[in-house]
């Protein structure tokens, strides 16, 4: 007679079998041992598991929310099921998990809890359901800075800039290290200033006064001060501090021109996808590419307002397939295919039943237009262009915390990729000359409605009664770039050539030829 162990002796055989990779034993005891202890939330969790790591995540999913229906305040358990629902697209089926189960007991949930819940969909995008969760422990724990740091990051991206301000105000308040944490580039992103009598000008001038502050806060300071400047038309100082700004992040970045370079020829010399797939049914990419600072956030906030258009957004998701072996070369139609699904479930996700068109507007998907277009033929490709100078000001005037974006700190670097951007996309244009449409910047704010329509009509959005199209920016669309305060006001001209106004103080301007 076999001698009768014990849940945790159980447990440990399991565990060390699936650290071995033995998936199949381990399930073989699982089962064994549930069959003993059927209720063992240990048991069940390491069964979720294995479940999850041999890709079974429809039965990793019904475990879960058999301990969810047990125990509904089971944080373990619902964070476990919110990486499994992301991963398959199905983000606000994961937000509701988390939202429900932290609700359960408030102040059972710490600060720590609440901030990986929040770090955890706002990675998947789901900023008003972070923003609640925010909020929610704040109501608890209403002196954590920490909390009101989040909320307040997350309340700017959502468009609510003066509970943003509040909540970055007390941040800082409550805890000298809050300048580290973004705080200042959120309080200057808030809002345009009026006047130098506002207070941020001394908040983040006395930043600066400070001897202990990272590289990185102290650049963050110039570059709010700089933009802080620039509203109030004291263009010489913004410079000064934009330049000082600069100055940091160009030296303590790490982005390489060699290998931008390297990445351009090869993405030039890279032979045409041959085989492409068959469109997808009701699920059309668009695809804003160009540089960044060129209009992409605006034109992709105002296509959106048609209600069969979801606008994602910058995914990540196309640069991410593009550096899979798989997909390099000459992809096989099956390594396409993996990629399409992926792609696909990453953008339609599980909450805009009703959209065919979902926007993706990354400005540097410009390099990967061949893969998109590959798995998807009947995707549109939207070219963002703009005047090469203020594109080139607009750049420089951004505190990037993305890598990729690492050229923008200095004119020689910005100058190189605006080049090579119209080298790749008139590439692509020659290969894909009905697929790819170009649209500047200067004539989409001098005609937003009449630029934006042609645009809609080359796509193939059939035109709605005015009743039908929002004239707003829709309450649910987050902004996580830098415009996301321009691209919520009325559209205007005002920053066509705004690079004049630095002409005397940034000299580095002249010596980019405006085309």
């Amino acid at each position: 007679m076999a001698p009768v162990r014990t849940e945790q002796e159980w447990l440990d055989t399991a565990r060390t079998l699936i650290l071995r990779g033995e998936g199949v034993s381990a399930q073989a005891v699982l089962d064994q041992a549930l069959s003993q202890f059927p209720s063992s939330t240990d048991l069940l969790r390491a069964q979720a598991g294995l479940f999850q790591k041999t890709g079974r995540d429809d039965a990793a999913e019904q475990v879960l929310r058999k301990l969810l229906a047990h125990d509904a305040g089971d944080t373990g358990s619902a964070f476990a099921l919110a990486r499994t629902l992301d991963r398959q697209g199905r983000t606000n089926a994961a937000a509701q998990v988390l939202r429900a189960c932290l609700a359960v007991d408030a102040n059972r949930c710490g600060p720590d809890l609440a901030i990986v819940a929040i770090e955890l969909l706002d990675g998947m995008d789901r900023k008003r359901d972070a923003s609640a969760i925010a909020e929610a422990a704040i109501a608890v724990r209403p002196d954590d800075p920490r909390l009101h740091a989040y909320a307040g990051m997350l309340a700017l991206q959502l468009g609510e800039f003066d509970k943003a301000r509040a909540r970055y105000l007390f941040a800082l308040q409550h805890a000298p290290r809050a300048v580290e944490w973004h705080v200042p580039i959120g309080l200057s992103s808030a809002q345009r200033y009026g006047n130098l009598d506002h207070p941020d000008f001394a908040l983040f001038q006395e930043g600066l006064e400070r001897g202990d502050l990272s590289d990185l806060a102290r650049a963050e300071l110039h570059f709010s001060l700089g933009k802080a400047y620039d509203d109030v038309g004291h263009y010489a100082q913004a410079a000064q501090d934009f330049r000082e700004g600069n100055a940091i992040r160009k030296r303590t970045g790490n982005w390489s021109r060699k290998a931008w370079r390297r990445m351009l020829e090869t993405r030039l010399a890279a032979k045409p996808i041959a085989s492409a797939l068959e469109p997808m049914d009701r699920f059309v990419p668009v695809f804003i590419v160009g540089m960044p600072r060129s209009g992409t956030t605006l034109l992709a906030e105002l296509l959106s307002r048609h209600p069969r258009v979801c606008n994602r957004g910058e995914l990540g998701v196309l640069a991410r397939l593009a550096q899979q072996p798989a997909l390099s070369g000459t992809p096989t139609r099956s390594a396409l295919q993996d990629a399409e699904a992926t792609y696909a479930r990453c953008s339609r996700q599980d909450d805009a039943p009703e959209a065919r068109w979902f926007i993706d507007k990354q400005p540097l998907n410009f390099r990967y237009v061949d893969l998109a277009l590959a798995m998807f033929p009947d995707a549109n490709v939207v070219h963002c262009q703009r005047r090469p100078r203020d594109t080139a000001l607009s750049l420089w005037m951004q505190c990037f915390l993305e890598d990729v974006q690492g050229y923008a700190y200095d004119f020689g670097d910005i100058a190189l990729v605006m080049r090579d951007c119209e080298r790749l996309m008139a590439h692509w244009t020659r290969l894909y000359p009905d697929s790819i449409r170009a649209v500047r910047y200067e004539e989409l704010v001098a005609n937003p409605a009449g630029v934006v329509a042609a645009l809609a009509q080359w796509i193939g959005i059939q035109p709605r009664p005015p009743g039908e199209i929002h004239s707003e920016a829709r309450p649910e669309n987050t902004i996580s770039t830098a415009s996301l305060w321009q691209a919520r006001q009325p559209v205007h001209a005002k920053s066509v050539n705004r690079w004049v106004h630095y002409a005397r103080f940034v000299p580095e301007l002249l010596q980019i030829p405006e085309t």
